[in-house]
């Protein structure tokens, strides 16, 4: 067994304030997020930032389905933590200023399985997730840019 890390990150002309209201946003940014390997998503506590309880499925590929629970803190300015109380995955956002716009770095990090099994895991789930990651990324990019989330 050992740690296993995907990470993707983008840069935005929106200001860092901006990419964090809409990340903490649980009720209504990150649903308009969601690609197509995600299911079940429900906001079970809170639904703005640190103290959210929201529950989905990853499919991360169609035998790889991952049921998560995840409770939200913001250790820091610019950072919020989901950690799931179903296994040891931890993804951390961290939003940071770039010129005149942001820099969007999300990070997960897990406990993978042994053997072949793992080998297997740490090879090609980073890719695979960073490409969900990315595809969210790109999503965020549109809901920013429309005019009722300037300001």
């Amino acid at each position: 067994m050992g740690q296993v890390t995907a990470v993707a990150q983008k840069t935005m002309s929106a200001t860092p304030e901006q990419v964090m209201k809409a990340l903490a946003d649980y009720e209504g940014t990150r649903p308009r997020m969601l690609t197509e390997h995600y299911g079940e998503y429900e906001v079970r506590e809170g639904g703005q930032g640190a103290g959210t309880v929201v529950h989905w499925r990853l499919a991360a590929t169609s035998k790889r389905v991952r049921d998560c629970l995840l409770s939200v803190t913001a250790p820091r300015e610019g950072a919020l933590v989901e950690s799931d109380a179903n296994s040891s995955m931890v993804t951390t956002w961290t939003v940071a200023s770039a010129g005149g716009g942001s820099r969007v770095r999300v990070e997960t990090t897990w406990t993978g399985a042994g053997g072949i099994g793992g080998f297997f895991e740490r090879t090609f789930a980073p890719g695979g997730l960073k490409k969900i990651y990315d595809e969210q990324l790109a999503k965020l990019e549109g809901v920013l840019a429309a005019p009722s989330q300037r300001g």
